[in-house]
């Protein structure tokens, strides 16, 4: 798929690729840290037509722009208020796993007259005072250096897996990566740490909510759904079974049917209460 730029300001360019009918209905995919558009061009493909889908590669990420600063939720949700501004998209469905299901969340809680429905794969509730992620950070990301080693790349980018991929996507996953510098791997991660929990807010959303968890999921914990679905008790809740933080690009048929399902099923669904799977 073809990559395209669009200039939010004089100094700010999102890279993205499209796929679908230039009149079908908007939809939005927001990656997960270190991650870039190319992350859903295996979704993308399995869309219908209908859609107009849209994957960005966030600020600092893939072929996008990489400002000194501006590395909050809250800049990056702007950012996707702005490519929607700039490509007349009044509103979308948006998708965001893992940091673009943070994204997500802002985006919907700043601008819900914006949002068509809302979709979180691999979501956490809050990133403040996570247990061990102010270590991890300390001992993992601040340390790293330009060029960041392959190695570290790979090791990291497997670790979102609990299933084996296409080995060629996963190359893809990892030259994306390879991209992105140390200064955006030490910056995003310092504003995880920074941004106060706005999991209350979430409360507030009236748009349907579809929440999408794999149980072998080694960053999101089944306790960040819980708190996900105790704020947004309409929500729908889906687990995929074995799955790892990136189920998607292990399966990434089924999302599309269950993502397909769910936005059919949204005229009799939004006063209807899903249930968390318990382990």
């Amino acid at each position: 798929m073809k990559t395209r730029l669009v200039s939010l300001s004089s100094t700010l360019r999102l890279a993205y690729i499209e796929h679908g009918s230039p009149d079908g209905e908007p939809i939005i995919f927001l990656h997960g840290v270190t991650d870039s558009c190319r992350a859903f061009e295996p979704v993308l493909r399995l869309l219908p037509e209908r859609f107009r889908a849209f994957a960005l590669s966030q600020r600092g990420h893939g072929d996008s722009s990489r400002p000194r600063g501006g590395y909050t939720y809250r800049d990056m949700s702007e950012d996707v208020r702005a490519f929607m501004d700039a490509l007349s998209l009044p509103k979308a469905i948006v998708v965001g796993h893992s940091m673009g299901s943070m994204v997500g969340q802002r985006f919907a809680v700043d601008h819900p007259d914006r949002v068509d429905s809302l979709v979180l794969l691999g979501a956490f509730a809050s990133m403040y005072q996570r247990p061990g992620l102010k270590e991890f950070v300390n001992a993992s990301i601040l340390p790293l250096t330009d060029p960041i080693a392959p190695e570290f790349v790979r090791e990291w980018q497997l670790g979102t897996l609990a299933r084996h991929i296409d080995p060629r996507f996963l190359e893809t996953v990892i030259a994306e990566t390879l991209k992105v510098p140390s200064r955006v791997w030490h910056a995003t991660f310092t504003s995880f740490l920074g941004t106060p929990d706005f999991s209350g807010d979430l409360s507030r959303l009236t748009m349907p909510v579809l929440v999408m968890w794999g149980d072998c999921d080694a960053y999101a914990s089944r306790d960040d759904q819980r708190r996900l679905m105790d704020v947004m008790p309409d929500a729908r809740f889906i687990v995929y079974p074995g799955g790892g933080h990136a189920f998607h690009w292990e399966e990434p048929m089924r999302f599309v049917c269950d993502l397909l399902l769910f936005q059919r099923s949204i005229p009799v669904f939004d006063h209807q209460r899903a249930q968390l799977v318990h382990a």
